[in-house]
């Protein structure tokens, strides 16, 4: 390809992500149309801007040029991703937060949430144009995002409508051919499949890469047994991605139906992420082909081994973000609160403790959100992110455990009852801790 015609997909390729964003009814339908005419105009502006860099970076280097790093750390958005979390605020605020305190006590999401969050186009935007879908380029960056947008809702709802987005993911970075062509269109083309990943085991100290749920080799088929929990949509799920450890060969994900012999699906009412529909869910010698192996008969090799910790530690990030926008709402809560709350004759905030607490949680979240967004970019930048995977997660554990308790400390009284949402969150971010799977970015 000659440098006119890169130039040309370089104005051509964002343009296009711009005017599908721009026709979307979801656009109007949320008041953000004069902010959607406004990125498509400065989106033409800034392509001119991007070709003639282009061409300046593609033009013949000479003698005594020097090479500048390409490594740099941002992590200021793109005006595609500043769109995106405009929308997914405005759908946060309006719909999942008014909705949050009935689905937290029935124990699941409403009943038509999946089919509203299908209409943002999330799952379309999370798969490539080749395999059907309408994104150019698959962004772990911009997964994490709507992963920690969704959370400053509602955990609980945002880990229900990211379940089937997680399965879509996983399909989308590790399936092969086949089983993408079996599976991606009842994700895209209408409708809302509900689908969940099973990872997690009621076991203490649970750890993702020792699993006691095995896969044995029975003829030409697996047989796979033992329990998951913490699933999300488990009543509703029509499929499950379930981790399980196949004897001297190691963990590998298995795509099991719903309606399959030996699945049996268990209510599992838990403390936290109650609004996402939990369940048990447990296999009794549930036979799947050898095709039910996400990756075909390469993932039974060395790749699938590298498939499954890749899948681990995205799981480690997404639920750093769902952290992330959990603990922004905390604070966003709690500061006018303690503004507003008189005692002695002034504001709570006044006073050095209150003040320093909220400090404490502004620099903590700021914190969490710097490793989790490094994490996350490190992806997209092909580079090996284990070790910021992990960071990240440990990180976000603690600090989400403590920043719930504060929340309810800075409300006293009020933080104990159901009249203030702190109580949730506090149950939500306890729950990060726990979680170890489950979620794909």
């Amino acid at each position: 390809m000659d440098n006119q015609k890169i130039i040309d997909e370089v104005m051509g390729g964002g343009l296009r992500v711009l005017n599908r964003i721009a026709d979307s009814p979801l656009v109007e339908r949320l008041g953000l149309e004069e902010r959607a005419q406004q990125l498509v105009y400065e989106g033409a502006k800034r392509a001119a801007e991007t070709a003639a860099k282009a061409a300046k970076r593609l033009a013949p280097k000479r003698a005594g040029d020097r090479p500048r790093s390409s490594m740099k750390f941002d992590l200021s958005l793109s005006e595609e991703q500043q769109l995106m979390r405009d929308t997914l605020r405005r759908w946060a605020d309006d719909v999942m937060q008014p909705a949050a305190r009935e689905a937290d006590d029935r124990s699941a999401p409403p009943d038509d949430f999946l089919e509203t969050f299908g209409d943002l186009g999330a799952i379309a935007m999370a798969v490539p144009e080749v395999m059907g879908g309408a994104a150019e380029q698959v962004s772990a960056v911009s997964q994490m995002l709507i992963t920690e947008d969704l959370a400053r809702g509602d955990m609980g709802l945002a880990y229900a409508a990211l379940s089937p987005l997680s399965f879509v993911n996983a399909l989308v970075h590790w399936a092969d051919d086949d089983q993408r062509a079996s599976l991606l269109p009842s994700f895209l083309e209408g409708g809302m499949t509900a689908a969940s990943i099973a990872v997690v085991e009621p076991q203490p100290f649970f750890d993702p890469n020792a699993l006691r749920t095995t896969a044995k080799k029975r003829g030409p088929d697996y047989a796979l047994s033992g329990e998951k929990s913490m699933v999300a949509l488990a009543e509703r799920a029509k499929w499950f991605l379930v981790a399980a450890e196949i004897p001297k060969a190691g963990p590998r994900f298995f795509l099991v139906e719903r309606d399959a012999a030996g699945v049996e699906v268990t209510e599992e009412p838990a403390m936290g992420l109650r609004s996402a529909g939990l369940g048990r869910l447990k296999l009794d010698k549930v036979r799947v082909a050898r095709d039910a192996v996400l990756g075909g008969d390469a993932a039974l090799k060395s790749e699938g081994k590298v498939a499954y910790a890749d899948a681990v530690n995205r799981a480690r990030i997404a639920w750093g973000a769902m952290a992330l926008g959990t603990s922004q709402a905390l604070l966003d809560y709690a500061i006018p609160y303690c503004n507003d709350r008189i005692a002695f004759g002034e504001p709570i905030s006044h006073r050095q403790a209150v003040a320093f607490m909220i400090a404490d949680i502004g620099i903590e979240l700021e914190s969490m959100r710097v490793m989790v967004y490094r994490a996350a970019g490190r992806i997209d930048a092909g580079l090996k992110f284990r070790r910021e995977a992990y960071l990240a997660r440990t990180l976000c554990s603690d600090k989400a455990m403590q920043i719930g308790t504060n929340g309810v400390q800075l409300l006293g009284g009020a933080g104990f009852i159901k009249d203030h949402p702190m109580e949730i969150w506090y149950r939500q971010l306890r729950s990060i801790g726990v979680m170890d799977g489950n979620l794909l970015l």
